[in-house]
Formats: structure tokens, C-alpha cells, sequence
């Protein structure tokens, strides 16, 4: 493809509570073996994207190990692959990354030494799929200067969380605000946007020029009236995962078996770091009723309509109903857990009670020893 790709990966997530303490949003867990990350990779990778940045910062070193090799996503070979860029300090620059277009600028290397004529952003907190070359075939198509995928929301999401877009019928962008106080549009930003290689080095370098670290807010809104700005609708799924509550809804949509088929099992799948674990283990008196179970589980209680991430042990008479079970969980006897999203590498001590509200998911963080020698 004509096209390198850079994938946005070092935001902070306030909304996100206490389950960004241990990573970034990037790095989050998705539908039993997945991160965050994954969707907007083999989007790439499968759209022939063969040169992919991905720009961390903020609480990185899980999203690091994730990405520790390319050959997951094809991207192992002698001309691309994939490049991770953290903030680097030298004698011309002491500053941690200080917004999107600051992270560009402070790599502008490597625009600088690519050839390829385009540049597809994406961020790394997204679930979607997306052939990235019916985008860039769009954009070409209406001579566009920048192209932005967009999503009509519907009534499924709060859209000032995003950057809301108004268009005419050709396709042109009319209005743009990014994430405003109130609004009765509905069609949002997904984050991912397509410029011209050349033309994006010359936006970035003015922007910093000025004091603008700001992808969106300084460059694209900024430029709304002097570039031509065409939007490309999404018609397929996509989610984002900034808050609890998103978060929350987006892996419990996984437990649909459509949704599931769409990622899973529909070319072209969704490819991710691999861990030999054996399968999870059911033994006699468990109980599980639509839910997504991981390798290394051992299950000797009741799931129901949930969620359990890898090498989850749950103990004898535990019932676990409309929660998350983050890696590594160890749940004791007679525990009941329902409407929780529970951190990874707890231990749930036996004879425990966790109850959220379904509009007010409730995370667990326990440190009690697993092992008492």
C-alpha cells in the first residue's frame, strides 16, 4: 500500500479509574486474549500497511512487552516493520511528548525518511475493522487534502466525548469541533485520519513553530477552512474504550456470537500476541452460560454472562455474573461477584462479596496472598 500508518498510543484516560494505573488505555484487555491495540494493527497489516510507528508514553511498559515483537502482525521483514517510539531526551529536547502532533514532531524523522506519498493515523484505544485502502482510494478519489472515518454513534455512545463532524452530501466537511460541552450531533470522529505525507511534515512543523502540540484541535480543526476535509463513513463496528462504562460494554458486545464471528472467524481476522496455555479446564459441578472462557481457566464455580481472561481460577460455589475477570485472577469458595470489572494478578480471598450496579460497574482491586507458606 502507498501508505505508512501511525497508531497514537501514549494518551492518559482519566475515565478510565483505576484499570489505567497498571497500563495504557492501548494496552487494555479485549474480548479474553486480545489488547486494544490488535484492532488498529491488523487493520494495517491487513490492509498492507508494511511500515506502522506506534507513539507511547504514558504508562507504557505493558503496551511495550506487548509489542515486543512484529512477527504477530507480519510486520517482520527487511523493507517496514514496526517502529515504537517513546519520548527520548537529548540536548535539544528534555520534554516528554506534550500532545499528538508534539509525539509527530518529536519523530519527524520518520516521515521525513519514508518514500511512501501518505500517512494513515490511527489511535490504539479503538475495536473496529477497517480496509484501509477503500479509504485511501476515497481520498484520492475527492482530491481531498485530509480524509477523516467517521461513525454515526446513534443513540449508542455520548458523542461529546469526540470530535463531531457535520458534512454536505459530496462528502466535505462543513463543521468540526472537537469534543464540545453539548451537542445534538451524532456523527463523531474515530480518531483515524488520511494526509499526504509531505503535506502532514509541513503542517507538523508549523504547529510546533507556533507552540501547538494538538493533532486535531491545532491542525485539523485549525485548517477546516483552508484545506479541503472530506469525511468517510463507517458503517461496520467500531468502539472506543476511554471510559469504564465503554469499556465495560465493548467486551460484553464479544458475547454476541455476530460481533464475535464479524473479528473472529470473517477474513480478515484480528491477529495478537500468542501464549502457549493449555485449555481451560471445566471440572465437575461448574456451570457456564454465555460467556467467553480463556486458556489456562480452571473452573469449578458458575459464570454467567461474562467475561474471564486468561489463567482465571474460580473456586468451589463462586458465582460470577455480568463481570470481567482481568489475566490471573484467583477467586476463592462461596464468592459472589456481579456488575465488577476484576484488576489482573488479584486474589479474591474465599467467602468474598463484590456487587456493582450495572450503570455504575464496580473495579476490584485486591492484594491479598494467593500462597501462605
Amino acid at each position: 500500500m502507498r501508505a505508512i500508518g501511525i497508531i497514537l498510543a501514549g494518551g492518559e484516560s482519566p475515565r478510565m479509574r483505576d484499570l489505567t494505573k497498571k497500563r495504557a488505555t492501548s494496552a487494555m484487555p479485549i474480548a479474553g486474549g486480545y489488547r486494544s491495540i490488535d484492532f488498529a494493527l491488523s487493520s494495517m497489516a491487513n490492509s498492507h500497511i508494511s511500515k506502522v510507528a506506534v507513539f507511547t508514553q504514558y504508562n507504557s511498559k505493558s503496551l511495550n512487552q506487548h509489542l515486543n515483537s512484529s512477527k504477530w502482525w507480519d510486520f517482520g521483514r527487511k523493507q517496514g516493520g514496526l517502529f515504537v517510539f517513546t519520548p527520548m531526551q537529548t540536548q535539544d529536547n528534555s520534554y516528554w511528548y506534550r500532545g499528538t502532533a508534539d509525539a509527530i514532531a518529536q519523530n519527524i524523522d520518520f516521515l521525513k525518511a519514508s518514500h511512501e506519498p501518505y500517512v494513515v493515523i490511527a489511535s490504539g484505544d479503538c475495536v473496529y475493522k477497517l480496509d484501509f485502502n477503500k479509504v485511501l482510494e476515497y481520498h484520492v478519489q475527492k482530491n481531498a487534502d485530509i480524509t477523516i472515518v467517521t461513525k454515526d454513534l446513534g443513540e449508542r455512545d455520548d458523542p461529546s466525548r469526540f470530535g463531531v463532524v457535520s458534512v454536505d452530501e459530496s462528502g466535505l466537511v462543513t463543521e468540526f469541533e472537537e469534543k464540545p460541552i453539548v451537542t445534538s450531533k451524532t456523527t463523531v470522529s474515530t480518531g483515524i485520519y488520511v494526509v499526504r505525507r509531505r503535506q502532514l511534515i509541513e503542517m507538523i512543523e508549523r504547529a510546533g513553530s507556533e507552540g501547538c502540540f494538538d493533532l486535531v484541535k491545532d491542525i485539523f480543526v485549525r485548517y477546516r477552512g483552508l484545506k479541503k476535509i472530506y469525511a468517510y463513513p463507517m458503517n461496520s463496528y467500531w468502539s472506543n474504550i476511554t471510559t469504564v462504562e465503554s469499556y465495560f460494554e465493548t467486551n460484553m458486545d464479544f458475547l454476541n456470537r455476530d460481533i464475535r464471528d464479524y473479528f473472529f472467524t470473517q477474513y480478515p481476522t484480528i491477529a495478537s500476541k500468542i501464549e502457549d496455555l493449555p485449555p481451560a479446564k471445566y471440572n465437575a459441578g461448574s456451570k457456564v452460560r454465555n460467556s467467553l472462557i480463556s486458556s489456562g481457566c480452571i473452573l469449578n464455580g458458575e459464570v454467567s454472562d461474562s467475561i474471564l481472561f486468561k489463567e482465571v481460577y474460580v473456586g468451589n460455589n463462586t458465582v460470577i455474573r455480568n463481570s470481567i475477570i482481568l489475566n490471573d485472577v484467583y477467586i476463592g469458595d462461596n464468592t459472589y461477584i456481579e456488575n465488577c470489572i476484576v484488576e489482573s494478578h488479584d486474589t479474591i480471598g474465599a467467602n468474598s462479596n463484590y456487587v456493582g450496579d450495572p450503570e455504575n460497574i464496580k473495579i476490584v482491586l485486591e492484594t491479598n496472598a494467593r500462597y501462605v507458606l
